[in-house]
C-alpha cells in the first residue's frame, strides 16, 4: 500500500510539472517573439496578448495585392473590437516584393491607406525565414499544425492566447465569410 501511494505521489508530481511546462511552452509562443516594424522599431508581439490577430505576408507587385484594400476594409471595421492584422512583407515569391521598408510603406500608405500594423521586410521561407514564421509554419513550434507558405498574401489565424487556430490561402479574401465568423466568434 505505501508503495502504491509513493507512486502515485510520483505520477502526481509529473503531471503537475507537466502541466507548468506547458504553460511555459505556451506562454513563451507566439507572444516571446520581438520583430521590427516597418520604421525599424522593436515591436514586441506580447503587446497583442488579448487580441485576433491576422498575420499576413504581403507584397506590392503580386496579382493579390489588391487585398490591400479588403485588408484595411476588415481592419478598420474590426480594430476596436479586439482584432488586428500585422502585414510583414516578403520578396520570396518571384521577387514581387522588390522595395525598401520605406518603399514599402509609401506604396501602402498612398495606394490603399494602410494602417494596420506592418512589419519590416522578412523572409517567409527558406534559409532566411525570420523566426516567427518558424513558429507560424512548424507543429513542434506552435502545438498545431506544420504549413508552408506558398505564396504571397497566406494568412495565419491566431487566437486571443497567442494560438494558431488557422491558415488560409493566400487566395482567401480577408472579407471571406470565415474569417468573418472567426473575428465575430460565430
Amino acid at each position: 500500500m505505501k508503495n502504491i501511494k509513493i507512486q502515485l505521489s510520483k505520477i502526481y508530481l509529473i503531471v503537475i510539472l507537466l502541466s507548468t511546462l506547458a504553460f511555459t511552452t505556451a506562454d513563451s509562443g507566439f507572444y516571446s517573439f520581438v520583430v521590427k516594424d516597418i520604421d525599424g522599431n522593436n515591436f514586441e508581439m506580447s503587446r497583442l496578448k488579448g487580441k485576433k490577430i491576422m498575420i499576413i505576408n504581403v507584397a506590392s507587385k503580386c496579382g493579390f495585392t489588391p487585398q490591400y484594400e479588403a485588408l484595411e476594409a476588415l481592419y478598420k471595421k474590426y480594430k476596436d473590437k479586439n482584432f488586428t492584422i500585422v502585414g510583414f512583407p516578403a520578396n520570396n515569391f518571384m521577387h514581387q516584393e522588390p522595395g525598401t521598408n520605406a518603399e514599402i510603406k509609401q506604396f501602402c500608405t498612398l495606394n490603399y491607406g494602410v494602417t494596420f500594423i506592418m512589419m519590416s521586410k522578412v523572409s517567409v521561407k527558406g534559409k532566411e525565414m525570420a523566426p516567427i514564421y518558424h513558429w507560424l509554419t512548424e507543429k513542434k513550434l506552435n502545438g498545431v499544425k506544420d504549413s508552408k507558405v506558398k505564396w504571397n498574401f497566406q494568412k495565419y489565424l491566431i487566437d486571443e492566447n497567442g494560438i494558431l487556430v488557422k491558415v488560409l490561402r493566400p487566395s482567401t479574401k480577408p472579407d471571406d465569410k470565415e474569417i468573418i465568423d472567426w473575428i465575430e466568434g460565430k
